[in-house]
């Protein structure tokens, strides 16, 4: 945490890193999850020198957010999550589908 974190803040951070820990997340990627939420909240409220406009201008706060622009990136989501997107429309052959064949099913 940043100097001068306010207590609510530094409670936010341990609170965020204790959940990723319980879930399996290594010790140094869940301080890195718990920092960088901590960070943009801190950044939506005005208590950071400075923030980028993402930050203060997205709608979302990032715990609402939960990684839905995960994967949206130039490949686009994994095969395991076509995979389960497929599952759920009862795809028809799927378990046998590799990332391009799943896409096409999904009509993506």
């Amino acid at each position: 945490m940043p100097a001068g974190s306010s207590s609510k803040r530094e409670r936010q951070y341990e609170h965020i890193k204790e959940g990723a820990e319980k879930r399996g997340t290594s010790t140094s990627r869940a301080k890195e999850i718990a920092a960088r939420t901590v960070n943009k909240e801190r950044a939506r409220s005005g208590e950071s020198r400075t923030a980028s406009k993402v930050s203060t201008r997205d709608r979302m706060s990032a715990y609402q957010r939960g990684g839905e622009r995960s994967h949206s990136g130039p490949e686009g989501p994994t095969r395991d999550q076509l995979y389960e997107e497929a599952r759920k429309r009862n795809v028809e052959g799927r378990s046998s589908m590799n990332k391009q064949e799943l896409r096409k099913a999904l009509g993506r």
